[in-house]
């Protein structure tokens, strides 16, 4: 059990700092965007949202691509497993249970979930900041039509 613990938790490490990394450019890019906004707000807002979305998309893929390895480098799942879709259902906390963990590693398919959600929480509260300082640097409360 000891194993699975530190196994999901180096896991968990590297991708709070792919997490960290996204977050840390995408939050730059949005600053920097917002000092050089020559379309009108509303569309400057979409392209802001709508990069920062799929960076942060990106980044939820490479950490369930690094749970998949760790499955597949410690053999937590029974061979022949598609083990990035394995990944994707622990990660989103989706929990279908065609595909369960070998009785040795089935802690990591929990390990995988709390991971999963925090980093969903993050990308949450980035989305949140990342609107909130493109309307402070567009000098917009309100949308030009009363949104």
């Amino acid at each position: 059990m000891a194993l699975q613990f530190i196994v999901g938790a180096i896991v968990s490490v590297i991708n709070i700092m792919i997490h960290a990394l996204v977050t840390v450019g995408a939050i730059g890019i949005a600053r920097t965007a917002g000092l050089r906004h020559d379309a009108g707000p509303r569309l400057h807002l979409m392209a802001v949202m709508v990069a920062t979305a799929s960076a942060l998309m990106v980044a939820h893929t490479m950490e369930v691509l690094v749970w998949a390895l760790a499955y597949a480098l410690v053999g937590a799942a029974p061979a022949g497993s598609d083990l990035i879709y394995f990944a994707f259902v622990n990660y989103t906390t989706l929990g279908y249970g065609d595909i369960t963990p070998i009785q040795a590693w089935r802690l990591t398919g929990p390990m995988t979930a709390m991971n999963g959600i925090l980093m969903f929480g993050w990308s949450t509260a980035v989305l949140f900041e990342v609107l909130r300082k493109t309307l402070d640097d567009l000098g917009v409360t309100r949308l030009p039509d009363g949104r």
